[in-house]
């Protein structure tokens, strides 16, 4: 039986189809279900202009469509285009598969009208909200079209819905209980509504005035999941009709695309990282990263400076201001900061951060920005750098994992207590935490509760932040030690095959049943 799961963007070697987390999860799952031998199809939309690049005119960032590698080309095949109705015209959709053992990924792409193609350009780019509209319908009729046409009904056990993007496909394809909802996110971006008359002109049915997609998913579904164990709690909170319905299934990473091989070597011959092993990895990795960083400026002098790394998506609750004041505050600190991150090109406040992060990186000798972060970078980021920073707003991060990648390499992290952090890091034992473990869903744009918990964790995070570079260089092998116990800890525990069995292979429903 084929597991299905639907998703508005995927990360793929080689290709630019994501944006972020997400796809950079729904690909490792994927390679995680073709090296398990699991008949896995994940459905999402190819975008010819990627998510988004960015040059810089002095400080400022220049947003422009990313291009497609030429490799991307030789990994992926073209299947039959077929029609859907979108706007009451007939819509041509170009399928293009990309194979990983059992999985395998069918991508698609609008090829006319014009106006169509612009569904498909470039991920999370819309003018209108009836672009968006449309581009989620057309994910959801060419799923459907897909689905019943090249995989058969009958055929499929589960299909799940990445985020409620994808929840219209319910309006498309009627499954019953075989469909489940993944929420990846507590933010108001992962809970997009639409105008009922756009529902009822494209799916002929009126849901109402007004539908939010997650509401008309949990109506729906038996079973939701959230993608931590704390977000049980939050998204209890924002959806508390539904909360009976969700239960949690921690994300995790594909250790394969992620850890040093020989630290993962190490692990699963002895069921231990070795000292000898993670020690030559890190000092590999570190010499990766250095020579990474100077295709970015002549970086003259790092030698064995603490490297210290913000690698987030530029968006307000993730608080790249942490850092960036923190830099300003603390000139004389011998450390290297490495930032990273794109923001979303209609994102005002991602664009102030871009333009900070900017400033310190042609103003200071000890900053780089990386503004065309990706996933080799992350890679070489995460496993090259000392001490990894991960400061989102309490009760707005779902999971992450950039932590995850960067502790199973042995780079201990300093975090706020929110998402699937607070699973694995044990405060000064395999890594630091700051901040309060907030449950409730504060909205920082509206509510004045915000500022002043931004003022007194950011005081929290300096005064921590100040004192694990003091341990890096008085203690060690007291830091050391924080490095061995977070690759130790966390390689054992954020395999994401262990996801995989949760979703599909225990439990009563063990996927349908």
């Amino acid at each position: 039986m084929v597991i299905v799961s639907v998703t508005p963007e995927i990360a793929l070697d080689d290709l630019k189809t994501y944006a972020g987390g997400l796809g950079v999860l729904e690909g490792d799952k994927f390679y995680a279900a073709g090296d398990m031998g699991l008949d896995y199809l994940a459905l999402s939309l190819f975008y010819r202009g990627g998510y988004v690049d960015y040059v810089f005119e002095g400080e400022e960032p220049i947003p422009r469509p990313e291009k497609q590698p030429r490799s991307a080309w030789s990994n992926i095949g073209m299947l039959e285009e077929f029609a859907v109705s979108l706007r009451g015209e007939e819509v041509i959709v170009r399928p293009l598969v990309y194979r990983y053992k059992t999985a395998r990924a069918v991508l698609f792409e609008a090829v006319c009208p014009r106006w169509a193609r612009r569904l498909t350009a470039q991920a999370y780019v819309d003018d209108s909200v009836e672009e968006q509209f449309l581009r989620y319908t057309l994910l959801a009729k060419a799923s459907a079209y897909y689905l019943k046409e090249h995989v058969g009904l009958e055929n499929i056990d589960v299909v799940d819905l990445q985020e409620a993007h994808t929840a219209l496909l319910m309006l498309a394809l009627p499954l019953g209980d075989r469909y489940r909802l993944v929420i990846h996110t507590p933010g108001p971006w992962g809970h997009p509504g639409y105008p009922g008359d756009l529902i009822a002109r494209e799916f002929g049915v009126y849901l109402g005035d007004y539908v939010v997609l997650t509401e008309m998913a949990l109506e729906r579904v038996r079973e939701a999941f959230v993608v931590s164990v704390k977000q049980e709690d939050v998204i209890g909170k924002v959806f508390p009709r539904h909360r009976e319905k969700i239960r949690a299934n921690t994300n995790g990473v594909y250790l394969d695309r992620w850890v040093h091989p020989r630290i993962l070597s190490s692990w699963r011959e002895k069921g231990a990282v070795d000292h000898e092993s993670l020690e030559a990895a890190r000092a590999e990795m570190r010499g990766r990263l250095v020579s990474m960083l100077r295709g970015y400026k002549d970086v003259l002098r790092i030698d064995n400076r603490i490297i210290v790394a913000w690698t987030r998506r530029l968006a307000r609750y993730k608080r790249p201001y942490f850092i960036a004041r923190f830099i300003e505050e603390h000139p004389d600190i011998e450390a290297f900061y490495v930032l990273a991150g794109k923001p979303h090109p209609r994102d005002s406040d991602g664009f102030s951060y871009a333009r900070w992060f900017r400033r310190l990186h042609l103003r200071l000798s000890n900053v780089v920005y990386i503004h065309d972060y990706d996933v080799y970078k992350a890679s070489t980021i995460l496993g090259g750098s000392d001490l990894l920073l991960f400061t989102p707003f309490s009760g707005w991060e779902a999971c992450g994992t950039s932590y995850m990648k960067a502790g199973a390499n042995g780079t201990p992290v300093l975090s706020s207590r929110d998402g699937g952090v607070i699973e694995l890091v044990e405060d000064g034992v395999n890594g630091w935490l700051f901040g309060e473990d907030i449950r409730d869903f504060i909205n920082i744009y509206t509510d004045e509760r915000a500022r002043e918990i931004d003022e007194r964790e950011y005081r929290e995070f300096e005064e921590k932040l100040l004192s694990i570079i003091k341990t890096y260089y008085d203690e060690p092998e007291k830091y050391r030690e924080v490095s061995r116990r977070a690759a130790e800890t966390f390689i054992g525990k954020v395999d994401v095959r262990e996801n995989l069995r949760r979703y599909y292979l225990s439990g009563p429903k063990a996927s349908r049943g």
